[in-house]
């Protein structure tokens, strides 16, 4: 059966089996029957069908009333990461830019409204965010989200921006779509974002863009730092030459590898 505004091709049942999926997360690792059913507006019937079909397939194990995935889903995102040569190819440059600067990185793509982390770098230092490959954050409060956004062609950046909710995650977070437009285009004059406590209380970002062989870019490095030791002008000046610099020596591999990024 078609759904309403989908293509004829659009399979139904896939959606929600894969939204079954997706209702697991770091906050939720273990659901009952009932809060899948709720989290994926499912009745309580087609919540336990596909749970006991995804059981069946080893991605999802139960003691009877808790569920929870099993270690076999990350099968489904290793499948994209072997073919995805971007994050080994940028490693080796994390793993040195994080000996520079003595602090975490990573590599993040755009998927959809949110970025993506596919690579990631971390130090000794702990951080309130437990950040891992995986992990998404909505693309609008991050610096890599709006660096990889605003190298985006403008109506498609209009076309994000018409259809965003810029909930306030914290009170320092944009949520004017007009005041975000203009940091997207000061981010693509510049060639680097600076995200200053609106993902997070207390954590300051920056990011700088990855672009292929062809320009476009297709990717994002970023440097979190905690705001409590590290002011906007210092990352500016101290972090961002270094990560400039580690971007620079990604791309120059990009060029010289036959890769698909």
């Amino acid at each position: 059966m078609n759904v309403q505004g989908r293509e004829p091709h659009f399979v139904q049942s896939f959606d929600r089996g894969l939204a079954v999926i997706r209702a697991f997360d770091a906050d939720h690792p273990e659901l009952t029957l009932s809060d899948v059913a709720r989290a994926c507006d499912l009745t309580r019937a087609a919540a336990r069908r596909f749970l006991l079909t995804l059981a069946d397939l080893g991605y999802v194990q139960s003691d009877g009333r808790l569920f929870r995935l099993t270690p076999r889903v990350l099968e489904l995102g290793y499948a994209y990461l072997s073919s995805f040569s971007l994050p080994e190819i940028a490693e080796p440059h994390l793993e040195r830019l994080v000996a520079e600067v003595r602090e975490s990185s990573s590599l993040c793509v755009l998927d959809g409204e949110d970025i993506v982390y596919v690579a990631r770098v971390p130090t000794s230092r702990i951080m309130t965010a437990s950040i891992t490959v995986g992990t998404r954050f909505p693309a609008y409060v991050t610096s890599v989200g709006r660096v990889i956004v605003a190298h985006l062609p403008q109506p498609e950046i209009d076309a994000r921006l018409d259809r965003a909710r810029l909930d306030p995650l914290t009170p320092r977070t944009v949520t004017s779509a007009e005041t975000l437009r203009a940091e997207l285009t000061r981010v693509r004059r510049q060639g680097y974002a600076i995200v200053d406590q609106e993902l997070e209380e207390g954590l300051r970002s920056v990011a700088a863009p990855v672009r292929d062989r062809d320009g476009t870019v297709v990717a994002a490095v970023n440097i979190p730092v905690p705001a409590s030791r590290n002011s906007v002008e210092s990352v500016r000046r101290d972090l961002l030459p270094h990560l400039l610099a580690a971007v620079a020596r990604i791309e120059a591999d990009l060029r010289v590898t036959r890769t698909r990024p």
